[in-house]
């Protein structure tokens, strides 16, 4: 995520130091994106003050440690101008852990794939139901509200996906459960033997080491 970027964005108003950015940040963007940690941020500012994008200088407080403050430089604006009129890319394809949920169930059948699918179903109409509450409790707050118009349409399409899947992976889930070959009980037994045998040589072979 380039937080180096909202950092530096956060810095265009006034100097900070690391805990007023922080809380900044997380009263920006609102409960969707989650916490910052402070030490992953401390590490964002060393970054930014050796590339030259922040200036740091100390403030001397008499009831209380020393602190570092933060300051945008005249480079650190001109990168931040650069990233923020510039359209995002993906780069590293669409990954998302349903994809493979899904090939796990198509694996094991349709009844496996329309247990999951109808599971994920009540999982994504529970989040907007809460992502609808959100909504109106930050009404008040234009880039936290679209952020959280931005979930929503996430959520609604992931909802529709889930009708492509049942769609499109149920038939497929239905024709590999038939073309599986059967497995005699004796095949089962047999495995069982198998691996039990194994088991015993590697016992052996450690008793006699």
């Amino acid at each position: 995520m380039p937080l180096h970027h909202a950092v530096l964005a956060l810095l265009t108003r006034r100097p900070n130091h690391g805990y007023e950015l922080k809380a900044r940040f997380e009263e920006a963007v609102g409960p969707q994106w989650g916490g910052l940690n402070i030490g992953h941020l401390y590490q964002i500012l060393e970054r930014l003050v050796r590339d030259g994008y922040v200036s740091r200088s100390q403030v001397t407080q008499t009831d209380r440690p020393d602190k570092n403050l933060y300051t945008l430089t005249e480079a650190g604006e001109a990168e931040l101008r650069s990233w923020a009129t510039t359209a995002w890319v993906r780069v590293g394809g669409f990954r998302d852990e349903l994809f493979l949920k899904l090939l796990g169930a198509v694996a094991l059948g349709p009844q496996a794939l329309t247990t999951l699918i109808d599971s994920q179903r009540q999982t994504y109409l529970s989040e907007l139901a809460g992502l609808a509450q959100q909504r109106r409790a930050h009404a008040d707050e234009p880039l936290v509200a679209v952020l959280i118009d931005a979930a929503i349409a996430h959520t609604k399409a992931d909802l529709g996906l889930l009708d492509s899947a049942a769609q499109h992976l149920v038939p497929l889930a239905t024709a590999q459960s038939a073309q599986a070959p059967e497995r005699s009980p004796a095949q089962v037994q047999g495995d069982a033997d198998e691996t039990g045998g194994h088991g015993g040589t590697r016992g052996d072979r450690t008793e006699s080491a």
